[in-house]
């Protein structure tokens, strides 16, 4: 008996109470659960193509939740009856929509397409001060090397060009399919963004109904931590890139520079990504104040400063705060993994997605250090 006991001891030391063999016995079960799901994935496609029909109203319909549900709220409390303040806001919203599209959007149609037909002059002016730059004598000794670059990407780009021309007609019918999939989206997203505002803050109950009693109260606090993460980043930057926006688009108003409208509002949707956005939308704007002369240059680099230091000291700490409290690294490291993985979608909502996540994790390793015995601090009595 005291050999059986002894060897269960040994055992229950070395195995069962084994901090680093616990880890592993925890990731051989996720990789086998893994392996079985990669032998049965064909049962979960229509599952996915459940998803992938749905995915896109439902996410639209989730932003402009975020965005209007504060109003709802607001406006209830002061005394008027929830769906007589979605109405109010939908009719705002369709006004707004409708004043775009019959102002903003013609200015950019118009700029896009002057842009796309002065675009072969723009890349003659830029060579032709290219040329000047390199027959300068302190640039003459890297002329060839630039020839040869400028060489390889004009033939990149024709390749590029041929291969989207070649790849047009194949592609039609996934073009007409994205169309539909977006039509289909704009006309069911307004009827769940009803149904969430009217109905949206009794979800999380009606769900945490069918847990354990024992669960149902810390299931709740997960949910609210993360709505509120995913909320109050959602508000921010879209409030921030409307604020980018009108200032893009007054500052190249002031200097003057062409497509100033058009310039302005894509700077708004690249402010999107966190970052990056603020570099991509500076391609444009330089591009086009080098082709107009050092002058307009200097403009635009004095308007980006202007708009990178009041969005960086006062609109951003303002309307985000530090809420997320993600790392800059991280924020990149996500950005790059969700791009690689789903593309633009995934750079857009590749954040809020990870500060969910992030929660839900947390949350879990508390419960974890709670119920396992590797993190409680020994007493003095041990």
């Amino acid at each position: 008996m005291e050999k059986d006991k002894k060897r269960l001891s040994w055992f229950w030391k070395w195995f069962l109470n084994n901090q680093f063999v616990t880890a592993l016995l925890i990731i051989l079960l996720i990789l086998l659960i893994l392996n079985a799901f990669t032998k049965v994935s064909y049962l979960f496609e229509p599952i996915a193509q459940f998803v992938g029909v749905v995915g896109l109203p439902i996410v639209l319909a989730g932003v402009f939740y975020y965005l209007m549900n504060p109003a709802v709220d607001y406006l209830e409390k002061k005394g008027l009856k929830r769906i007589y303040s979605i109405f109010l806001l939908f009719l705002l919203v369709i006004g707004l929509i409708t004043w775009g599209v019959v102002v903003i959007v013609p200015k950019i149609r118009e700029q896009t397409a002057s842009f796309i037909d002065n675009f072969p002059n723009y890349l003659d002016v830029i060579d032709q001060k290219a040329n000047e730059i390199l027959n300068d004598p302190i640039f003459g000794t890297f002329k060839d090397q630039f020839d040869s670059y400028g060489d390889k990407i004009t033939t990149w780009l024709t390749d590029f060009i041929r291969n989207i021309s070649s790849s047009t007609i194949s592609s039609l019918g996934k073009i007409v399919g994205a169309v539909a999939s977006t039509l289909v989206a704009i006309f069911t997203m307004p009827f769940i963004l009803f149904y969430l505002l009217k109905d949206g803050r009794n979800l999380a109950p009606y769900f945490v109904k069918f847990l354990p009693n024992k669960m149902r109260k810390p299931t709740l606090k997960v949910l609210k931590e993360m709505n509120e993460q995913v909320s109050s980043y959602i508000r921010g930057q879209l409030t921030v890139a409307f604020a980018v926006a009108i200032m893009f688009i007054i500052g190249f108003s002031i200097i003057g520079l062409d497509y100033s409208v058009t310039l302005g509002v894509a700077a708004g949707f690249l402010n999107l990504i966190p970052y990056l956005g603020s570099f991509l939308a500076m391609v444009p704007a330089i591009f086009l104040g080098i082709v107009a002369g050092p002058v307009m240059l200097v403009k635009v680099l004095v308007v980006f400063a202007i708009e990178q230091t009041i969005e960086g000291r006062l609109i951003s700490p303002l309307v985000l705060g530090n809420e997320l409290s993600v790392h800059p690294v991280t924020i990149l490291l996500v950005l790059l993994t969700s791009g690689k993985l789903f593309g633009v979608v995934g750079v857009i909502l590749g954040i809020p997605v990870y500060a969910a996540a992030k929660v839900l994790i947390t949350h879990l390793f508390e419960w974890y250090k709670d119920v396992s015995q590797y993190y409680h601090e020994e007493t003095e009595d041990e």
